[in-house]
């Protein structure tokens, strides 16, 4: 598959910025590529549009795959695999926000919350320490809880809601306009 100057352009930025989310460069590379791409792709047709080694594609599929953004598909009197991404971005945007929740979230808050049951019997920490991690704790279980009422919205109420933006915040709490004091009565 021949890239053009721009196709080339967003997969390598897309490699960089899965680098900074903590996702390997050719990960994410090869799903931008299969975003792009007007039709399935083979590994083969990945590993010669990318110039990477065939088992590094073979390892990154497998990858994509487990986090459900791409998936195998099949061309008649074709032997081989073809991989397709999601197309869709918001169902991107959910895949990844789950398996991000899945991931890293969940068992963080599981050991949050063994510190909190525990922290409650050790008499070496200071009650101040566990308030601080009462707050972490209760910070990311409103966060998780947070995205279990949205997670199933339609894509167009998600979108609504996220172009309204700040003004949500002006019909909520008047009282935290910038320049005013935080006190009761200020609205």
């Amino acid at each position: 598959m021949e890239l053009s100057p721009t196709t080339q352009k967003y997969i390598l930025h897309w490699g960089e910025m899965g680098t900074r989310w903590g996702v390997n460069r050719t990960v994410a590379q090869i799903h931008a590529l299969l975003f792009l791409a007007n039709e399935a792709l083979t590994a083969e047709d990945i590993a010669a549009s990318l110039n990477v080694a065939r088992s590094n594609v073979s390892n990154s599929l497998k990858e994509l795959q487990s986090w459900g953004l791409v998936r195998i598909t099949h061309v008649l009197k074709d032997r081989r695999d073809h991989f397709v991404a999601l197309q869709d971005v918001w169902a991107i945007f959910r895949v990844i926000m789950e398996e991000r929740k899945r991931r890293e979230i969940d068992p963080t808050l599981t050991v949050l919350r063994e510190c909190a049951i525990e922290g409650e019997q050790d008499a070496a920490i200071a009650p101040e320490t566990l308030a601080r991690m009462g707050e972490v704790l209760a910070f990311l279980e409103m966060l998780s809880s947070t995205y279990s009422d949205y997670k199933n919205l339609p894509p167009a109420t998600l979108q609504h809601m996220l172009s309204m933006g700040g003004k949500v915040a002006k019909f909520l709490s008047p009282e935290d306009k910038p320049g005013k004091p935080n006190k009761p009565g200020n609205a």
